[in-house]
């Protein structure tokens, strides 16, 4: 592991192809009627994807609406013990050692002729880490932050019948680079690695999506940028998705991304590719060992322009990239009621552009702290390991326990001390405190327990 942080090209890149035919069904005369389309991915059973819900019954559905809850309550035990119950560098929990509502969310998807639309809300833990990772939003009046923080998803749209589906969305959609869903019951994990916790969950914009057959999604982006309410600079984000699944067994996607996010430097680019592979290579229901899958992903990016670039940098101008991988095998047993999931991941990111700012005294994405810099250069890399077993009494109900160890190579993650100054945050957000300095360790191990429920 040591090896792959010195060196992450070593890492072997995710090679991505995708062919699809399509042909329709003869039709014989004299009638002129297409032949009907079948809906996408529904010809096998998904539901053991990492990143997908595993449902296959759904209570709450009507003719023109189905409804979705969502619960989801932790308790994570760190055995750094910081004083503060600060966790530093998660986006999908932020307390430690205390019982906390993550994430509690209502809603569905509203479907009536080719109207199509879905609103879902985010109370609890969700409502206030997500938007703090956003800087767009100290650009321009009025707070987003705010008018944003309860709504994970809000966005309206209509369907065409051309093919196997066309869909135009204009609103809050999930973006899902980094292949783990923003809902930890959707995941096989709940402490996801750096990969998937340091990519957007989210997009603001327009999203195109064109079904060519059955088994082949490709999708557009035009949004205001990386996971942002708002416009960083003035140039919107593009990007595109592809996702085939040309087996019951097998599911690969690609998400490439252009924008230009950084704030207050226009002239700064980034470009992001991100590409996971899932394999299901054991499926013997009526066994002990009834199922088993991995997932393997790799992300390459960088930002170039503004004082950094791509590759080949120089101390005028450093390297700003980012690199790194995730790996989870997971095992299901009797008849799918418990699983075991093994897995680990690394990132290099010279620059810290992508590394999730340390609350510390309060600090945001926008306010940044000079107690962890993300100037050019910085270095930020990393590694963890978890072991995660799950038991699902239904396919409604999961309760998990998880074990994870992450390491980085520059003190990060809370400590005993905390990263709260005596008395609480004082000052502007991020700022200096006379006589405080946040204790930050290059090591932490916590145990994650969780309650999820979805209906």
């Amino acid at each position: 592991m040591k090896h792959l942080l010195k060196n992450p090209l070593l890492i072997p890149f995710l090679v991505f192809s995708i062919s699809s035919v399509y042909a329709a069904d003869p039709v014989p005369a004299p009638s002129f009627a297409p032949a009907e389309a079948k809906d996408p991915f529904v010809f096998a059973d998904f539901s053991w994807l990492n990143g997908n819900s595993r449902q296959t019954e759904f209570p709450l559905d009507s003719k023109i609406f189905t409804g979705e809850f969502t619960f989801d309550s932790n308790y994570v035990y760190s055995f750094n013990h910081s004083r503060d119950h600060t966790l530093v560098g998660s986006s999908n929990s932020g307390r430690t050692n205390e019982a906390q509502v993550q994430q509690l969310g209502v809603g569905g998807d509203f479907h009536y002729k080719n109207i199509r639309g879905r609103v879902f809300t985010q109370f609890g833990m969700y409502s206030s880490m997500t938007p703090r990772s956003d800087g767009s939003v100290s650009r321009g009046q009025w707070d987003l932050s705010s008018a944003y923080r309860y709504v994970s998803e809000a966005y309206g749209g209509y369907h065409w019948d051309i093919w196997n589906g066309i869909n135009i969305d204009v609103g809050t959609f999930m973006s899902y680079i980094g292949l783990c869903s923003y809902y930890n019951y959707d995941n096989w994990v709940y402490q996801m690695s750096y990969v998937s916790a340091n990519t957007p969950w989210f997009f603001n914009g327009i999203r195109l999506q064109f079904f060519p057959s059955d088994k082949l999604k490709t999708e557009f982006w035009l949004v205001n940028g990386w996971q942002s309410y708002g416009m960083y600079n003035d140039a919107p984000g593009v990007g595109f998705s592809m996702l085939w699944r040309p087996t019951s067994s097998l599911s690969f996607v690609t998400n490439e991304y252009y924008g230009h996010d950084t704030l207050g430097i226009p002239s700064r680019m980034r470009v992001h590719s991100d590409s996971s592979a899932q394999v299901k290579y054991v499926d013997q229901p009526s066994h002990f060992l009834s199922k088993a899958a991995f997932s393997f992903t790799v992300d390459l990016g960088c930002e170039s322009g503004g004082g950094v670039s791509c590759g080949g940098g120089s101390a005028a101008s450093p390297s700003q990239y980012f690199m790194g991988y995730m790996l989870y095998n997971r095992f299901w047993f009797s008849k799918d009621q418990f699983a075991l999931t093994l897995g680990t991941g690394a990132i290099s990111n010279p620059g810290r552009y992508l590394v999730i700012m340390p609350a510390i005294n309060g600090a945001t994405a926008s306010s940044g702290t000079s107690y962890f810099t993300q100037n050019p250069g910085d270095s930020f890399q990393a590694w963890d390991t978890s072991v995660t077993f799950d038991y699902m009494p239904s396919q409604f109900v999961t309760f998990r326990i998880e074990w994870i160890h992450r390491e980085a190579n520059v003190p990060y993650f809370a400590g005993p001390g905390g990263v709260t100054p005596l008395g609480g945050n004082q000052g502007s957000p991020g700022s200096t405190v006379a006589g405080f300095n946040p204790d930050l360790q290059r090591a932490e191990s916590r145990i994650n327990t969780a309650l999820l429920i979805r209906l």
